[in-house]
């Protein structure tokens, strides 16, 4: 009684919860509860990899992606957390696999036949649902399948264009809110597309005035005629085209290039091979039956697309829940599939060593996947080998190939996003092919 004369408000403050709380505490339990529920987020997943982290491990990962490059970023995350883990790009959860079992679960299986990469990305540079390297377009992909399966101005545009395709496959959708950002892009997508239109006109009007079309039959050829029969229009011919254009030779000249360097630095394996020349080949040129015959050239092929790949990436996408190695995945997940970690971890004898003897034995192919398999496969892997076979049997046989001094794969510095390049602007890639029967010697740059 006498406190409560003492204080002039004795109001009872369990009369006033009703009225206050209700207002101050239901904004501060939902707040809480929400950052409960995130924070928790990656409990829900029991697939090893960064925390979410409020937002944050996502960020995290998918700049780190822009930042070091696909190829350089999934060696990071692997090394990490193991080979089967998960971050997030553009927001969505993505899968890295570099253990083979999983790899050929992946491979094997149609429902993972889909790419993922950004939309407006793809759209930028005309790939998606066009083309076949990234079409998504199940109908239109099977269409165009069939002809990839048969076989210097414009060498800069391919370049050009190549560095689009790899600057925006990844790039997040506010990336293209701001055109200046992909400017130059898009005007190094439309070089190249304008000089294939031309030199593709000319191929239709060479087809027309043919007085015999056999004489004119090729990929291209078969091409034109699929979109007069209504099969394709005239968007995806140019586009399969173009796509041949820059996949093959880029992947070729690079993979011939890291083969030479390899070659200079080891003389036994340059003696080997070119002792099975003089034996299968001998002084005459190389016809289409030696192929088969050439199981050096062709372990020292395997052999170097492993220890040093030109690409070593696979990227899929889930179209239906499954489950790979014990893990769930969920249909819409991102995969890339680590083929260049997988190829130094697993079966081989001497895995982070060059040499011939981890192709003695024959290798099963669910441990080796230099061209994947399965329904998305390269489409170009039969020819590929083959072109391999005969530009070094030709160049071999009429030089011997050094590197300057010090110089070796190992210490070259290289780009590594979708595909593992050279850096040009190093002096790395100079390469001394000497005549093998002449004193004279042609120093060139190989590119």
């Amino acid at each position: 009684m006498v406190l409560e004369m003492l204080n002039p408000m004795h109001y009872n403050i369990t009369s006033m919860m009703p009225e206050v709380m209700p207002v101050a505490t239901m904004p501060i339990l939902l707040l809480t509860g929400f950052l409960l529920l995130v924070w928790n987020y990656e409990d829900t997943s029991s697939i090893p990899g960064p925390g979410y982290c409020m937002g944050i491990g996502p960020l995290i990962s998918h700049c780190r992606f822009l930042w070091m490059g696909i190829g350089s970023a999934c060696n990071y995350y692997n090394k990490m957390y193991g080979e089967f883990m998960r971050v997030w790009i553009c927001g969505e959860e993505t899968l890295i696999i570099s253990k083979s079992s999983s790899m050929f679960h992946v491979m094997k299986h149609s429902h993972y036949s889909s790419r993922f990469g950004s939309k407006l990305g793809l759209q930028c540079i005309g790939m998606h649902e066009n083309g076949i390297i990234f079409n998504n377009n199940p109908t239109l992909w099977k269409a165009v399948r069939p002809f990839f399966t048969k076989e210097s101005a414009i060498v800069v545009k391919i370049q050009g264009y190549f560095d689009a395709w790899q600057a925006l496959l990844l790039k997040p959708d506010i990336f293209f809110k701001i055109s200046w950002l992909y400017r130059k892009y898009e005007k190094s997508v439309k070089d190249l597309k304008d000089a294939m239109e031309i030199l593709i006109e000319e191929k239709r009007h060479r087809i027309s005035t043919a007085e015999k079309l056999e004489d004119c039959m090729d990929f291209a050829t078969e091409l034109i005629f699929a979109e007069k029969r209504g099969d394709l229009t005239k968007e995806n011919v140019n586009q399969c085209i173009l796509e041949m254009l820059i996949a093959a030779p880029d992947t070729m000249s690079v993979s011939v290039f890291f083969m030479l360097f390899l070659i200079a630095k080891h003389p036994k394996v340059e003696e080997a091979i070119m002792k099975e020349i003089q034996t299968v080949v001998g002084e005459r040129e190389i016809r289409i039956d030696d192929m088969q015959k050439l199981k050096v050239v062709e372990n020292f092929i395997y052999e170097s697309m492993r220890y040093q790949p030109v690409v070593n990436l696979v990227m899929r996408k889930a179209l239906q829940d499954d489950v790979i190695d014990g893990y769930p995945v969920k249909k819409g997940t991102n995969i890339i599939l680590n083929i260049g970690r997988m190829h130094r971890l697993e079966f081989f004898p001497k895995p982070n060593e060059f040499t011939l003897e981890n192709f003695a034995k024959n290798v099963p192919y669910r441990y080796f996947q230099p061209f994947g398999f399965g329904p998305r496969s390269c489409a170009g892997k039969y020819i590929a080998m083959v072109m391999l076979k005969v530009i070094l049997v030709t160049l071999l046989r009429r030089f011997h190939v050094q590197t300057l001094q010090g110089e070796c794969i190992e210490n070259m510095q290289k780009k590594h996003g979708l595909s593992l390049h050279p850096d040009e602007t190093g002096n790395l890639l100079e390469m001394v092919f000497t005549p093998r029967h002449s004193e004279k010697c042609l120093n060139t740059k190989e590119g």
